[in-house]
């Protein structure tokens, strides 16, 4: 078995898009701390789950070489 380039572009990807997901949230940092703190905590714990929803695709991708899991 010859190693797959997906699973290193797929991880600089995800690296890539953590990189810019902080730089987009940290953007925002100015304006979430002048929040109350419950509004800061429920913001930041939402940015840092949703962060992980467009990988799936990704993970997927670098395991089987489908965006999609195929229909039967």
């Amino acid at each position: 078995m010859t190693p797959s380039w997906r699973k290193p572009a797929g991880a600089l990807g995800i690296l890539a898009w953590i990189a810019f997901w902080v730089v987009l949230i940290a953007s925002f940092s100015q304006i979430i701390g002048a929040w109350p703190i419950l509004i800061q905590t429920i913001v930041y714990c939402v940015a840092g789950i949703v962060w992980i929803l467009p990988l799936k695709p990704v993970l997927l991708w670098m395991e089987t070489g489908r965006w999609r899991v195929p229909r039967d």
